[in-house]
C-alpha cells in the first residue's frame, strides 16, 4: 500500500469482512446468553450490524469499489475467543460475564476501525456522505460498548461473582 487512499480500501475491507463475521457470530452468543438482557442486547446489536454493513456497500458504491472483505486475522482470534468462552464457561452467570468481555473486545476493535476511517475519510476529502455513513457505525459501536459495560457493572459481574 503505497498512498492513504489504498491503506482506507484496506481497512474498508477490513471491517467489512469483520462486520460479516460478527454476523455470523451474534446470533449464537444471543443462544447462549443465560441473561435476557444480555440475549436482547446481542440481538439489538446484530440488527445493526446489518444496518452497518448496509452502510459499508453505501462507501463501497460511492467509492466506486466492489464490496468485498480481506480476511481480517484481528477479528478472527477475537471471535474464536468468545466461541471458547461460550464453550468452555459451564456457568451461565459466568458465561455471560465472559461473553460481555469478548463482545466489548470485538466492539473496541471496531471503534477503532471506525475511528480510523472517519478521519482518514476526511483527510482524503472523500464524499462527506463516506464520513457520515462511517460515522453512523462509529457511534452504534460506542452505544454497543457502553450498552455492554452497564449490563456487566450493574447486573452481570455480581451474578458472576
Amino acid at each position: 500500500m503505497k498512498s492513504l487512499d489504498a491503506l482506507f480500501n484496506h481497512f474498508l475491507r477490513d471491517i467489512y469482512y469483520a462486520e460479516k463475521q460478527v454476523r455470523k457470530t451474534l446470533p449464537k452468543m444471543a443462544r447462549k446468553a443465560e441473561s435476557e438482557q444480555l440475549r436482547e442486547a446481542f440481538e439489538h446489536h446484530l440488527e445493526e450490524t446489518e444496518e452497518q454493513i448496509d452502510n459499508l456497500e453505501k462507501v463501497f458504491e460511492l467509492l466506486g469499489l466492489k464490496a468485498r472483505g480481506v480476511t481480517c486475522e484481528a477479528i478472527d482470534g477475537i471471535l474464536e475467543e468468545g466461541k471458547e468462552i461460550m464453550e468452555d464457561a459451564e456457568d451461565g452467570d459466568t458465561r455471560d460475564a465472559g461473553m460481555i468481555a469478548a463482545a466489548q473486545a470485538v466492539e473496541h476493535y471496531e471503534i477503532t476501525r471506525y475511528g480510523t476511517l472517519v478521519a482518514w475519510a476526511k483527510a482524503l476529502d472523500l464524499d462527506a456522505k463516506v464520513a457520515d455513513l462511517l460515522q453512523a457505525n462509529l457511534d452504534q459501536e460506542y452505544d454497543a460498548d457502553r450498552n455492554l459495560t452497564s449490563l456487566a457493572e450493574k447486573t452481570l459481574n455480581r451474578e458472576a461473582a
